[in-house]
């Protein structure tokens, strides 16, 4: 039977979309563009609601930060300022936007460590029961199940954090719905990074958010382009199974140095970054600041 001539035209319109589709992935590609943005969320009321946050459209992953107590049994999450009963509620929201919400473990402030592979375990069944779907009930944000975690790792010592990372991506599938357990790091930019070099060997991290701040050696700026470039092949050639993103301070009075203007950011840095296969997008600290100087905003369409 011959097809209808409707049929026929649905069915041109339908393989004309997928030429388009192609195409635009195939300029995506080309370029180096994701679109994906990564902030990090939690350190002062000032900087609003998580679902703010996700409700801007300016971000596919918000990170919460921090937990910054853990290891002997102890646990402390640091939420300056933030009321933790809407958080849950939030976290819902932003997930119905589709942005991956995640617990940094760690920070610059804190007391953190891991004092051998049963300490590692141990943490990795509290994160488990009390943010990624486990069964305990008494959980700060409530039912809502966050999609990951985050190593955040600048204090203490480097020991088990390998361990840590097998322990939790284990529980990837056991989600609800199966879903998987991301994870993620922020090591300093100067390769490979002194705490979790280690951790990273294991192939397991989905994202590693490099920060390209608070580090001269390999920042980026005018007189520094070759070293900056040298470090970010680094990263990339050696996480080939993850996903690479440049860390940067969204405000200059967000770092102590590493600030790059958004300016130059889309005419110089972007193009030497975007290069790599495995680039991933770029993160931010934080939203605070980012909302004050609106630097996704800036950026975005050239991400």
């Amino acid at each position: 039977m011959m097809p209808s001539s409707s049929g026929m035209a649905s069915r041109w319109r339908l393989a004309l979309a997928a030429a388009v589709c192609c195409v635009l992935l195939s300029s995506a590609a080309a370029t180096g563009k994701t679109g994906r943005i990564t902030v990090y969320w939690g350190q002062t009321a000032a900087e609003g609601r998580l679902r703010e946050a996700c409700g801007s459209g300016l971000y596919s992953t918000v990170i919460i930060s921090f937990l910054t107590g853990f290891g002997g049994g102890r646990y402390k999450l640091d939420l300056a300022g933030h009321d933790w009963s809407a958080v849950g509620p939030d976290v819902k929201y932003c997930q119905s936007k589709k942005v991956l919400v995640l617990l940094s473990i760690g920070g610059g402030i804190g007391r953190y460590s891991l004092a051998s592979k049963a300490d590692a375990k141990a943490v990795a069944e509290h994160l488990w029961d009390f943010y990624l779907g486990g069964h305990t009930r008494s959980r700060p944000f409530g039912d809502a199940v966050l999609d990951g975690v985050d190593f955040d790792i600048e204090l203490g010592g480097a020991a088990h954090y390998d361990d840590l990372a097998r322990y939790l991506k284990a529980y990837s599938g056991r989600k609800p719905g199966g879903r998987k357990v991301w994870l993620t790091a922020a090591p300093q930019c100067p390769f490979p990074d002194r705490l979790l070099g280690e951790a990273l060997r294991t192939g397991v991290f989905d994202r590693v958010h490099v920060q390209f701040y608070n580090n001269p050696v390999c920042n980026y700026s005018p007189r520094n382009v070759a070293a900056f470039t040298a470090a970010w092949k680094k990263w990339t050639s050696s996480l080939p199974r993850g996903s690479v993103y440049l860390g940067l301070p969204a405000a200059a009075g967000a770092a102590n140095n590493g600030y790059i203007s958004p300016a130059t950011l889309v005419r110089k840095v972007l193009p030497i970054v975007q290069r790599s296969r495995n680039y991933g997008g770029v993160m931010l600290w934080s939203r605070y600041w980012d909302r004050r100087t609106g630097y996704s905003k800036k950026i975005k369409r050239a991400v």
